[in-house]
C-alpha cells in the first residue's frame, strides 16, 4: 500500500503543506492526516523560508542563546540561528552566538543532554523548535528537560501545530488546525472515531516519516 500526499491549499504558498488523508498512529495518538514535512526539514530553500518566518516572531522581542531542535529540524534551527544573530536587522540577538542542539531520547522518552552538550542549555535562554506539535507531550518534555538542566525556556515554535499552548507558552506555528486544516483529528487510540468506525490503520508515523501497512 502507498500513501498519496497532496499539497494542501494553505495560507502560505511559499512553503507547501504536504499532507495525506487516512488513519495513522503516532506514539501518543491516532490522527487522520499525515503531515509530510520531509522537504521543509531537509530542502534548504524551504528550511530557510520556514526559519525566516519563525525567527520573525521572536527576533525583536526574545533573547535566545540556544535553539533546541526536535523531530529532525536541525537545518531549520541552523537557519533560525543565522537569522536571529544576523547584523543589520532588528534583533536583540545581533552578533551573539546561538547554539543549535539536539537532545537524546531515553527508552522512557525522556530527553537527555550529555556533559559536552549540557553547557549549551545551562544558564541559557532556549527556544524549542519542533516540526509538528500534535499532543504537546514532546514539547512539554523539552521544556521540562531545559529546566532540569538549568536552562530557561523562552518559547515554542513549530511548522505545524494542532494545539495553541504548551507549558504556559503560546505555540508559534506556520500552519495550524485552527486556520488551515480544521478537520484534523488527534485522539487517543481508545477514543479514536476511525477505530470505532472499523477503519484499519494506514500506517505508523514518527519524526522520521511514515511506515505504511
Amino acid at each position: 500500500m502507498s500513501i498519496q500526499t497532496f499539497t494542501y491549499p494553505a495560507r502560505n504558498r511559499t512553503i507547501p503543506l504536504r499532507v495525506a488523508r487516512g488513519h495513522f498512529a503516532t506514539s501518543h495518538s491516532h490522527i487522520n492526516y499525515y503531515i509530510d514535512l520531509t522537504f521543509t526539514k531537509h530542502r534548504l530553500s524551504e528550511a530557510r523560508e520556514a526559519a525566516s518566518i519563525l525567527a520573525g516572531r521572536f527576533r525583536s522581542s526574545t533573547m535566545i542563546d540556544s535553539v533546541l531542535c526536535l523531530d529532525g529540524t536541525e537545518v531549520i534551527g541552523a537557519c533560525m540561528a543565522s537569522n536571529l544573530s544576523a547584523a543589520g536587522v532588528n534583533t536583540i540577538n545581533a552578533h551573539e552566538t546561538i547554539y543549535v542542539v539536539t537532545p537524546e531520547h531515553t527508552s522512557g522518552s525522556q530527553l537527555l543532554f550529555r556533559e559536552n552538550i549540557s553547557p549549551m542549555i545551562k544558564g541559557k535562554h532556549v527556544l524549542v523548535l519542533a516540526a509538528s506539535v500534535t499532543t504537546g507531550y514532546t514539547a512539554q518534555a523539552a521544556v521540562e528537560a531545559i529546566r532540569y538542566y538549568g536552562g530557561e525556556p523562552v518559547g515554542i515554535c513549530a511548522i505545524f501545530s494542532c494545539i495553541t499552548e504548551c507549558e504556559g507558552f503560546p505555540i508559534s506555528s506556520i500552519y495550524n488546525t485552527q486556520d488551515d486544516i480544521d478537520d484534523y483529528i488527534s485522539t487517543s487510540s481508545h477514543d479514536c472515531p476511525l477505530c470505532r468506525a472499523g477503519y484499519k490503520l494506514d500506517g505508523m508515523v514518527n519524526s522520521f516519516g511514515i511506515s505504511v501497512f
